[in-house]
């Protein structure tokens, strides 16, 4: 016989990941800022700047809008996009945060 609580705990397991997809969104945001901030102190000339941050931001918004309609609802779907759009910016940022690590200068 299954328990009366079964539903509650569901309930509270979803709620439980939507929060920790929530800290995880919010955090690669944060990566998504650090790398757009950084690209400036690192790129020679400001086309360049200009052309690294639009690239980025379009790829993450593409790859965003992928994940989000895949997305079961539209809660989800939200935090998909943003996740998304961050998981984007990791890699550059990681470089980013080296090259600063190592002092060096514009390329």
């Amino acid at each position: 016989m299954p328990s009366p609580l079964l539903p509650i705990r569901e309930r509270y397991l979803r709620l439980a990941c939507m929060g920790f997809q929530i800290v995880l969104a919010a955090a690669l945001l944060a990566v998504a800022l650090y790398a757009q901030y950084r690209i400036p102190f690192h790129t020679v000339g400001k086309r360049k700047v200009i052309l690294t941050r639009t690239v980025l931001a379009v790829v993450g918004v593409l790859l965003g809008i992928v994940a989000a309609t895949l997305a079961p609802d539209r809660q989800t779907a939200m935090v998909a996009f943003l996740q998304s759009f961050g998981v984007v910016h990791v890699p550059a940022a990681f470089i980013l945060f080296l090259k600063r690590a190592r002092r060096e200068g514009r390329s």
